[in-house]
């Protein structure tokens, strides 16, 4: 544990590092404040010092993860004519799969005093629920352009339908089902075909 006084660099992803690994090890009734500090092995005050509360810290953990993901995703659009539509797809969904945004939108169902602070994310535009299926779109509107997808396909609803299905297939299953991948890739094709 660090000492206390003692300046620690990043300790905000180190914060975050420690409660993705608290939430997966014990679940959302385990992610305390304490524990989180514990896994961290900083000082037990240092996460309110930084961020007030936990639901503040959480929210906080939240925007950060969703913000990284869709960072990940952002050179989709400029995949358009390059592999297969299919493989930028599902190279993209990958990014959506890896990580725990999806034990972290759990969180959220589990804890509805976050839904307050994600809306001041949202209503500030710290958060952009939509940036996936928005950066989906481009991405298909780019290889529609192409000719790679028929020139009436519609993107906005195939990026939907898209997202839409990783959402529901990691709620419903989670993301080390053995299946998951190859629903998602023949969903995939199965909509670009069409």
């Amino acid at each position: 544990m660090s000492p206390r006084g003692v300046t620690i660099p990043q300790v905000r992803q180190q914060l975050f590092d420690a409660a993705e690994q608290v939430l997966l090890r014990e679940g959302p009734s385990g992610l305390t404040g304490r524990a989180i500090t514990r896994e961290a092995g900083v000082a037990t005050g240092l996460l309110h010092n930084h961020f007030g509360d936990l639901d503040a810290f959480l929210a906080a953990l939240f925007v950060d993860r969703a913000r990284a993901a869709t960072d990940n995703m952002g050179d989709l659009p400029a995949r358009a004519g390059t592999a297969t539509v299919v493989d930028n797809l599902m190279a993209a969904i990958e990014t959506l799969l890896t990580g725990n945004l999806m034990a972290l939108a759990g969180l959220v169902l589990a804890r509805p005093s976050l839904v307050t602070r994600l809306g001041e994310a949202l209503d500030d535009g710290t958060l952009e629920l939509d940036a996936a299926e928005r950066l989906f779109t481009a991405y298909l509107d780019a290889e529609r352009r192409l000719g790679r997808l028929t020139s009436d396909a519609d993107t906005a609803s195939l990026a939907l339908a898209l997202v839409g299905a990783v959402h529901q297939l990691l709620l419903t299953r989670g993301p080390h089902a053995p299946d998951l991948r190859e629903r998602l890739r023949r969903l995939a094709t199965t909509l670009i075909d069409h």
